[in-house]
């Protein structure tokens, strides 16, 4: 349940402004059908961060405990950095009109997904708890928590809210995170 519930925090936080929520209010915008949108959401990132995780199961079984410490301090604060950076709309790809909304979703959500914030973070966190299925499912329910509102919600609630002070809330998070790794406070957590 730890892997679960940290994963989810954590991609949740990373994912707030993100250019996939971007894209989740663009897609809402241009296909006007909520559900095959959050579906094509849902599908990408189950295969995206499945992958993700199975590649931080992996680089946990070839890295030795004290060099993992080290290495996941160093990702959460490179992490609280990169959330500091606003992503711009014109990074997501280019959709082909003909494309339905889930299918132009789950591959449009699937390439802006690679090398992104949440997928590093997927990584790390495979990497940290060695627990393939409920990292995969952490994240994924993380992602969904912060990208279905933006597609229900639209436009509407973007000029609302204040993303500054929510990427300097969630990198706040992410420095705790390094810290608890780097001083050992979190006991027996990392």
């Amino acid at each position: 349940m730890e892997a679960f519930l940290t994963s989810t925090g954590v991609v949740l936080a990373a994912e707030i402004g993100d250019k996939t929520q971007l894209l989740a209010l663009m897609l809402a915008a241009r296909y006007r059908a909520p559900i095959p949108v959050i579906l094509g959401i849902f599908v990408a990132t189950v295969f995206n961060h499945m992958a993700a995780a199975w590649v931080g199961t992996l680089a946990a079984a070839w890295i030795s405990p004290d060099a993992l410490r080290w290495v996941l301090a160093i990702s959460f604060l490179a992490m609280a950095a990169w959330i500091l950076v606003p992503d711009k709309e014109e990074d997501a790809p280019a959709l082909t009109s003909n494309a339905g909304a889930f299918l132009a979703t789950a591959i449009a959500f699937f390439l802006v997904e690679m090398g992104d914030k949440t997928q590093i973070a997927t990584v790390a966190l495979g990497a940290r708890f060695n627990d393939l299925w409920s990292v995969t499912a952490g994240t994924t329910f993380g992602m969904m928590i912060a990208d279905v509102p933006a597609v229900f919600m639209g436009g509407l609630v973007s000029n609302k809210l204040p993303l500054k002070l929510i990427r300097i809330i969630a990198a706040g998070i992410f420095t705790l995170l390094a810290m608890l790794v780097f001083t050992d406070i979190a006991l027996g957590l990392f």
